[in-house]
This record gives structure tokens, C-alpha cells and sequence, in this order.
């Protein structure tokens, strides 16, 4: 397209899924009110729990606790405007908005990967090397490495919008995504996108595949660790503690990878099937893994317990006064 048919576009306009139909708004508004409602509720009770629970302050769950705040963040994010937008029919953005909500959305994606990456690991020195694992995995240690991971990760993300930002937008404005991101915003462009997508692709694989690469060979070492193990029911237990966090990559970077790649490999979706799938593995992980963390995790567990306890052991004894 020539650079005399574009207009200076001003904001922008979040269709969300485009084969929707007015008459469905309603539902999907609910739906995704509820989704996000799910994850504040089941994401803040991991960090009451936190705050409240001395025995919770242990390295494997500053790692849960970085993974929550960055979940919670990416939903903020993203939800509250789409769901304002089927509510509300308020999908307008403006345009310096849109792309900082775009950095945000690559920014806390890149968080969540280098997390578990960190997870991981600390799988990875507790099973491969136990007896040292208290003098390499401590408290310390972690808040290093999650620090690094909430520092590094801003530069990518940052790149990509200072690249796309100056770009000549087109009169069309209609952002067929529910959130703003790299690919939504730079297919709107009145020039040739090659020269900035290619970057942000092999940025997307870097984040994605580097530290999926470190997780499956750190998972390949504890698999072999554990067969060492001379009873299965040893085994079993070991295998035990790792399948909540097996369970959590597996969302988080399963459907990612195939929705990267499928463009390349000739796998074609419609609009509103790819935005689905976009939106399953975006909000999907942040529900669930406050229950995979509960249900899962031996430590959180017994401390929901406790607390749940606490608060239902006054009402007994207030009925036995009564009764007595």
C-alpha cells in the first residue's frame, strides 16, 4: 500500500473474535469476567498463604511466588479491556495505550518462561545432587535469579515496540486479537512487516526454546536420576514431586510452541479458532495452577489445611457453649 492512502491513526480497536455475534457478547463478557475473577481469588490466596505462613518462606516457593505475581500482572493486563469491550462495546484503545499494553503482554510472557526455567532447576539440583542441594538452592540464590529474570526480560519486549512504534499505520485500525501484540499491531503497517517480524520471531523462539531446551535436559538428567533409584515405590515418590511443575510447563509452553510454528509449517487456523487457542494458553495456566499448586504441593497444601481449620475451629467451640 502507498504511503499517500494512510492516515495518522489515533487509536485503535479491539475486535476480539471476530466471528462472534452481537447477540453472544453478553456470555463471552461473563466468561471472561468469571476466568479473570478465578484468577485473582485462587492466585491472591497463594500469596496470602505466603505472607501468612512461615514455612512457606523456602526456595521452591519464592519461585511459585514470582510465577503468581507475574500471572496475576498478565491477566490485569490483558482482561479487564476485552472484557470492557464485549460488556461494554468500549474496544477502543489508543495508540500509545495499545502498545504499551503490547509490551507488557511480551514482557510478562518472557517473566513466565524464565521462571520456570528457574523452577526447573531447582528440580533439578534436588533430585540430581541432594546433599548439596541446601548449599546451591538457597533463599538468596533464588531471589538472584528471579530478580535477573524480572530484569533481563524487559529488553526483548522493549526492542519490539521501539521497532513497531514509528511504523506508518493504515486508516484501518481494527485489532483482530483480544489484547494488543506484536503480530495484531504490525500487520496493520502500511509497509512491508519481513523486516520486523522476522526479528520478533526469532525473539519469540529465543524466549520460548531456550529455556524449554534447559527444562527438557534438566527433566532427561532427573528421569535418569530416578531410575538409579533401586525401589519403584523411591522412584514414584521422586517422580511425585516434580509432576505439579511438569503439568504447569506443559501449558505454558505446549500450545505456544505450536501456535508459533504452525504458520511455518502450513498449519492454517481462522481467525477465531487461532484466537482461542491464543487466549486457552494465555489465561488457562494462570486458573490452574493456583489448584495444581494446592493440590500438588505437600507444603501449601498443609498449610491451606491449617488455615481452614483455624478458621472453622472457633465456630465449634461457640456451638458447644451454646449446647452446654
Amino acid at each position: 500500500m502507498s504511503l499517500g492512502n494512510q492516515s495518522r491513526v489515533t487509536d485503535f480497536f479491539i475486535v476480539g473474535f471476530p466471528g462472534l455475534q452481537p447477540e453472544f457478547y453478553g456470555l463471552v463478557s461473563a466468561v471472561l469476567l468469571f476466568v479473570y475473577i478465578c484468577i485473582l481469588m485462587g492466585n491472591v490466596l497463594i500469596l496470602a498463604l505466603f505472607a501468612t505462613d512461615q514455612d512457606l518462606h523456602k526456595p521452591m516457593y519464592f519461585v511459585i511466588l514470582n510465577l503468581v505475581v507475574s500471572d496475576i500482572l498478565f491477566s490485569t493486563t490483558t482482561l479487564p479491556k476485552i472484557i470492557a469491550r464485549y460488556w461494554f462495546q468500549a474496544g477502543a484503545i489508543s495508540f500509545t495505550g495499545c502498545f504499551v499494553q503490547m509490551y507488557f503482554v511480551h514482557y510478562f510472557g518472557s517473566v513466565n518462561a524464565f521462571i520456570l526455567f528457574i523452577m526447573a532447576l531447582d528440580r533439578y539440583v534436588s533430585i540430581c545432587f541432594p546433599l548439596r542441594y541446601p548449599l546451591i538452592i538457597k533463599n538468596s540464590t533464588i531471589h538472584i535469579l528471579c530478580a535477573t529474570a524480572w530484569i533481563t526480560s524487559k529488553a526483548c519486549p522493549l526492542m519490539v515496540v521501539i521497532r513497531a512504534y514509528p511504523l506508518p499505520y493504515c486508516s484501518s485500525k481494527q485489532i483482530v486479537q483480544c489484547y494488543c501484540d506484536h503480530i495484531s499491531i504490525t500487520t496493520l503497517a502500511c509497509t512491508d512487516r519481513t523486516p520486523y517480524s522476522l526479528p520478533a520471531f526469532v525473539f519469540a523462539m529465543v524466549v520460548l526454546l531456550g529455556p524449554l531446551a534447559f527444562i527438557i535436559l534438566s527433566y532427561c538428567s532427573i528421569i535418569r536420576a530416578v531410575f538409579k533409584i533401586a525401589t519403584t515405590q523411591g522412584r514414584f515418590k521422586t517422580l511425585s514431586t516434580c509432576s505439579g511443575q511438569l503439568i504447569i510447563i506443559a501449558l505454558y509452553f505446549l500450545p505456544r510452541c505450536f501456535i508459533y510454528l504452525s504458520s511455518y509449517i502450513g498449519i492454517v487456523f481462522s481467525p477465531d479458532v487461532r484466537i482461542v487457542i491464543i487466549m486457552l494458553y494465555s489465561l488457562l495456566p494462570p486458573m490452574i495452577n493456583p489448584l495444581i499448586y494446592c493440590f500438588k504441593t505437600k507444603d501449601i497444601k498443609q498449610s491451606l489445611i491449617k488455615r481452614f481449620k483455624h478458621s472453622t475451629a472457633p465456630k465449634k467451640e461457640n456451638v458447644f457453649t451454646l449446647s452446654q
